[in-house]
Parts: structure tokens; sequence; C-alpha cells
């Protein structure tokens, strides 16, 4: 399947980064990067060289969690690119929603193609995105840089393009209109349905909430220009999902199985700036800003091809392999995500807040028993540099999002499960994979994106998921890992 073009305009958009890009690989500009000589280890990386160990000295340390007999072993791989479309800001519209650049360091994406300070729910299922499967999820993590003044940065380095530049200003600009105008807000159906359904339910259900997905998008459009919003807008959408509903229930009751109501979730709803609307899911802490309201300028202006901000500088590492992969739970089946969850691992500011969020990322190909918290890894000749970033997984039941983005949804116990009264969920974990030359590791000279405090210590990695799959696509992955498939999509 091709990548989601979205509206008209992240449709034009998306033809002209490509373009662009296509371009400079044609002339040989995106990756070269032009010094002045003199000797490129003189100026260092801002990682401090105590940050980097080898990893062969390292004792494995990562636990082993026994299955039970009710385990989810499943997993469902979603193919987002690596980010070829050059998505880049300094921008987290979880952590510091509508803080244009309040990062200080630099975001790499995959997934939703328009994701900025001032994304919102509507803005972010409006948007088109880089993954085959249409997932319109946002995915994001501080870039990887080699210092510029080194040759080896040049080898999978990038560059900044106007295009990204205008491209950028224009999905703020629309986002930041979104977020004022109505939107749709129904209940989430996927998340209501039973672990295991009987095999021959599993195509209705599909199809049906294809078909739920489908009456949403109609019902955004068609709420744009209505006049009267419940007769044009609310009523019919209520009453095509009652349809789609009473089939759903039909499907899954089934067999003896326990008579369940679908028809509770088919009302919807108007909401405009998280009021309104028929859900209290904790949806108003999406405009939480925990990170304190400040606003930063790349300090070499727009042009720079680095994209540096902040302390951070050096060329950007693309990823080789950037995976996404979801997981089940050792001891438990799982339920779907609601839509728009919000979910943070990891803690940006660690040496202000402390190591409690903190966690283990940073491994090398092969050496997946070993993962560091506060130091990079110097790899054998043969093996690449990897983050691991491990997500939340055990939802409290209700809500999106919380006022810290973190008591929501909380990392399992160390046996693997669930603490008593979460729900388990799938679990994301993002591996990346870097070349990074060995003698630039063994130097010291590559480093995380920081903010300025932390002085790029790798403790301080981080990862942010905002769930924008449709109901049809949570459905297929959630029935795959409770059924112990491995699905690629």
């Amino acid at each position: 399947m091709a990548p989601s073009k979205g509206r008209h305009r992240i449709s034009r958009r998306t033809k002209i980064a490509t373009g662009a890009l296509a371009l400079a690989i044609a002339t040989g500009t995106i990756v070269v990067i032009t010094t002045t000589g003199g000797d490129p280890d003189a100026s260092a990386a801002i990682a401090d060289k105590s940050f980097f160990v080898d990893i062969t000295k390292v004792q494995p340390n990562v636990p082993q969690v026994r299955n039970q007999r009710n385990a989810s072993l499943g997993t469902f791989t979603v193919n987002c690119g690596k980010n070829e479309n050059g998505h880049f800001n300094a921008d987290n519209f979880i952590a510091q929603p509508g803080i244009k650049m309040g990062a200080e360091h630099l975001h790499d994406y995959v997934g939703n193609l328009s994701a900025n300070a001032d994304s919102n729910n509507k803005s972010l299922a409006k948007s088109g995105t880089t993954c085959k499967n249409g997932d319109k999820s946002a995915y994001f993590w501080p870039v990887v840089r080699i210092n510029s003044a080194n040759k080896d940065a040049q080898k999978n380095g990038t560059r900044a393009s106007e295009g990204n530049w205008q491209r950028y200003q224009e999905d703020q600009q629309a986002a930041a209109v979104e977020k004022r105008e109505p939107r749709v807000d129904c209940k989430d159906v996927a998340s209501e349905l039973p672990e295991e359904l009987p095999d021959d339910a599993n195509q209705v259900v599909e199809q049906e909430l294809d078909n739920i997905d489908k009456q949403k998008e109609e019902a955004e459009q068609k709420l744009e220009k209505a006049k009267n919003v419940d007769q044009e807008v609310v009523n019919p959408l209520t009453e095509k999902r009652k349809q789609s509903l009473d089939k759903i229930s039909q499907a899954v009751n089934k067999n003896g199985q326990q008579p369940k109501d679908f028809g509770q979730l088919a009302p919807c709803g108007i909401k405009q700036q998280n009021k309104g609307g028929v859900n209290n899911n904790g949806d108003q802490n999406n405009e939480v800003n925990t990170e304190g309201k400040q606003e930063h300028q790349h300090k070499k202006g727009n042009q720079d091809p680095n994209l540096a901000i902040g302390i951070n500088d050096g060329t950007i590492q693309r990823p080789v392999k950037a995976e996404l992969t979801f997981r089940g739970n050792p001891s438990a089946k799982i339920k779907a995500m609601p839509k728009f969850l919000r979910i943070l691992t990891g803690d940006a500011k660690v040496s202000t807040n402390g190591p409690k969020n903190a966690r283990k990322v940073w491994t090398c190909s092969g050496f997946q028993d070993k993962v560091l918290l506060d130091k990079y890894p110097i790899c054998p000749q043969g093996s690449q540099v990897m983050r691991v970033h491990d997500f939340p997984s055990c939802w409290d039941g209700k809500n999106v999002d919380s006022t810290n983005h973190r008591d929501h949804i909380l990392h399992r116990q160390e046996n693997g499960q669930c603490a008593r009264g979460l729900v388990p969920l799938p679990q994301l974990r993002i591996s990346l994979t870097y070349d990074i030359p060995r003698d630039v590791q063994q130097k010291g000279l590559y480093s995380v994106d920081s903010f300025t405090q932390e002085k790029n210590n790798p403790a301080s990695d981080h990862n942010d998921f905002a769930n924008v799959m449709s109901e049809r696509i949570m459905f297929r992955l959630v029935n795959c890992i409770n059924k112990n498939k491995n699905c690629k999509e």
C-alpha cells in the first residue's frame, strides 16, 4: 500500500520534499559537508569522553522474563521508513504543546507528516503519513549527530533544505487554525472489543471498523460547511455507527459469548479546544506544557544545514534502520490502544528530575543483552550503534493523557506484568540502528541532542509516540499479537 497522502496540502508538499531530496541525492549535496581544514579531532563533540564505554566490557544486564500461560507473544511491525522526506523540528507537541522550538534539541520524525508544536487531534488525523499501511501515528526521537568537522560525519549525514522549513511553517499555521476549529468526537470502539474474538467474527469486525473510520472522516468533512450541526453531522453519524455496531455485536456475541452492548458507543458529539464532545478521557491534558514555556531559534538561522539549536551542532545521522514493533505482554492478552493516546519514554531532563523516568536504551547490534543508561557504546568491528526504546504499556483504562503525560500509562513491573488495576496494551519498541564509524565512536565524536543542562548526556535520551491509527489498523494489530503471530505492514 502506498503511503497515505492525507489532504491535497500534504500531498503537494510531500511531492516537493521528495523531489528536493531526489535532486539533492542526484547532485551529491545531501551529505556533503565542507570543512575548513585542520585537525578534525581538535573540535570534539560536546558529550564528555567519560560518557563512552566499550560494550564488550559490559556484563549482560537484560533480565529474561518468563512467559505465562495466557501470554500474548505476537508482534506487529509497521514500516514507516527512516525519515527520508526530512521531517525535523525542535518541537514537542506532547510535552510542550504550542511552543515553537521549545525542546532545545532536534527531533527526527516518522509516520505523521505534519507533527509540530501546534499539532492536535484534528490536525494529526487529517495529515498524511510515511507509514506503508496508512498508520498516521507520530513517532519521534532526538537526532544523533557526529561532529561536523569530522570527515566521517558525511557518511549518513543529512542537511536541511528551504523546502523543509517552508513545509514546517505551513503545517504549524494550519494546525494552529485547526486547534480552534470544532471536530467530531466519538467513543473508541477497538479498545472496547474483547481480547479474543471467534475466528469467524474477525472479517465482519474489521470491515465494520473500517466503515466506522470512514463515517467519521465523512462527518469531519461535512462539519466544515454544516449550518445545523446536529441534523447534518451528529445525528446521521450516530445512526450509521449504530448500524455498524449492531453488526459487530452480532459477530462478537456468537457461540454463547457473554453478550456485550456496543450500542452505547454510537453517540458522537462536537468538541472544540477540549470542550464538549462525548469523551472525558484526559484529552484536556493534550494542552499541558510540562517543560516550561520557552521558545528558541536555530543558532545559525533557518538555512543552517545542520539545524543546530542550543548546544547541539554537528551532522545529523539518519538511522540506517528504524524498526517500529508492537509487542504483547508475557502474562496476559492485550487490549487496543485508544486513539490519540500520548506516550513518553525516558526523560529529557534527567539531571533536573532525577533518574526515576530515565531508561536504558544504548547498545550495539549483536549485543542487545547489554543495554546502557548513561554511556554511549563503543561497538566492535562489524557491530553498529543502537538505541532501543521500550514504551510504557500499562494503561489506567480511561485517559489518553495526564497532566505530567506519564501517570495515565506506566511501564511494566520487573516480572513483565502490569500492576494491579492497570490494563495491558501493546508495548511499542522503537529500535534505531546507526552506521557510525568505529573511530568516531572511539574518539567520542557522536552524541544525542539534548537540553542545554544535560550536556548531551546519553541518560537524557527519550522517545515520543501519539497513536493516530485507524480503528481498523489497531484491531489488526491486537488480533495479530493476541494470536501469537508475527505480522508486518
